[in-house]
């Protein structure tokens, strides 16, 4: 439906994939979350899970003949968000627009750092090789993405979407650091109908909340929200997490009830972590504030 905005989980996870059978209910693939809001397909982050996602682009593509066209947003560079875009099966087919967003990292701009990664002898195809069309841009704080219903190239524009039709669908952008994320984490609010979906992955918790955080997503829909760490392993006296970029559930319960959102998904699991355990967590949150629930490999939420 044109009105609605549907979210699809394909990977879930956090810092390096983890399949088998301890985490076969929640899935073992990094960070990928596909968006559909209206006409547009948003896809955050290219972590493994990007790669399922693409095998199911292209075996639609086989049966409607449809091009595909993708917004890719990426929050940050780090492997574990990164890795699967190589072989994001969309990117082999001259029939493929994506256009590519996400934050400079150490001065590098994002389409040098996606090419590095593709470089010999580590892959066999260079960025440059690939048949798909390519527009890679980096963002900055404070700018925001207008996507055009006409599926034609989206718009960034610096501020706010004052003067912009009520019907116009945005991305907003919110820069985060910590110790472990000096260059910075890009948190993105989707605008789609009168809803909103925040999309906060790699993001720490503060004392009485991230009030800035909760500002930008206030009156969401949804949240998705870090929470990789248990407050034992956050706090720990011997390993402790403190300072490593990442919330445990109660952070990301805090920012859902602050910001008064009806629905939190707690997101980038830690690869050690069971489903037996994910699910404990699950069952905590949710008598804390019963619109939490798990994110999980195939998890479609209909907005």
């Amino acid at each position: 439906m044109s009105n609605s905005i549907q979210v699809t989980f394909w990977g879930v996870r956090g810092s390096y994939p983890s399949p088998g059978t301890r985490t076969a209910r929640t899935g073992g693939n990094t960070p990928c979350v596909q968006v559909r809001a209206g006409k547009h397909l948003i896809i955050l982050d290219a972590g493994t899970g990007v790669i399922g996602l693409g095998n199911s682009l292209v075996n639609q593509f086989q049966v409607d003949k449809k091009p595909i066209n993708a917004t890719i947003l990426f929050t940050h560079t780090h492997h574990d968000h990164t890795q699967g875009f190589p072989f994001f099966a969309p990117t082999y087919l001259p029939v493929t627009t994506l256009y590519i967003f996400g934050p400079r990292t150490l001065e590098e701009d994002l389409h040098g750092v996606l090419a590095r990664a593709m470089l010999p002898p580590v892959f066999p195809i260079t960025l440059e090789q690939l048949p798909c069309v390519r527009i890679v841009r980096n963002l900055s704080e404070g700018e925001l993405i207008v996507l055009n219903s006409d599926h034609t190239e989206p718009r960034v524009l610096a501020g706010q979407r004052d003067g912009l039709p009520h019907s116009v669908d945005t991305v907003h952008i919110q820069a985060h650091r910590s110790y472990a994320h000096p260059q910075g984490v890009y948190v993105y609010r989707i605008e789609h109908n009168g809803q909103a979906i925040v999309y906060a992955t790699d993001t720490e918790g503060y004392v009485n909340g991230d009030q800035r955080l909760i500002r930008f997503v206030r009156g969401a829909t949804l949240l998705i929200h870090d929470a990789q760490y248990t407050e034992a392993e956050y706090a720990s006296p011997t390993t402790a997490k403190q300072g490593w970029g990442h919330s445990t559930w109660q952070m990301a319960v805090n920012v859902a009830q602050s910001a008064g959102v009806k629905q939190l998904v707690l997101f980038h699991h830690d690869p050690d972590h069971s489903d037996e355990m994910l699910e404990q967590v699950e069952r905590e949150a949710q008598a804390v504030f019963p619109g939490a629930r798990l994110a999980r490999e195939g998890l479609t939420i209909e907005l």
